[in-house]
């Protein structure tokens, strides 16, 4: 069987259906034959943002490139907001992300 987190869109695998609480659902997951079982891993790895050794990873920003990224989500999302406002938030979200250490200096 095929942990869930290997699991991704395009991937041929193989299963049963039986039914369940909620209706038709698939069990007995496994890879279609001739599927590279190493290359599963390594795309899972990186889905799961983790390195070789299987540690979590994490961008740590500058609070520049971390304030520049703010402003172009806000913007894309919220265009109806102020200077002011969009100032604000980034103040408070970089502060936040050197609190937590997303944040370098």
């Amino acid at each position: 069987m095929i942990p869930e987190e290997y699991l991704r869109s395009g991937l041929q695998v193989e299963f049963e259906i039986e039914e369940g609480d909620r209706g038709l659902k698939a069990s007995s997951v496994r890879l279609a034959e001739g599927v590279d079982r190493k290359s599963l891993k390594a795309v899972s790895a990186e889905r799961a943002g983790t390195g070789d050794d299987g540690e979590p990873l994490c961008d740590v920003f500058s609070p520049e490139e971390l304030s520049r990224e703010i402003t172009e989500l806000l913007l894309a999302a919220a265009p109806s907001l102020t200077a002011e406002q969009i100032l604000l938030i980034r103040r408070r979200v970089v502060e936040f992300g050197r609190n937590h250490g997303w944040v370098e200096g």
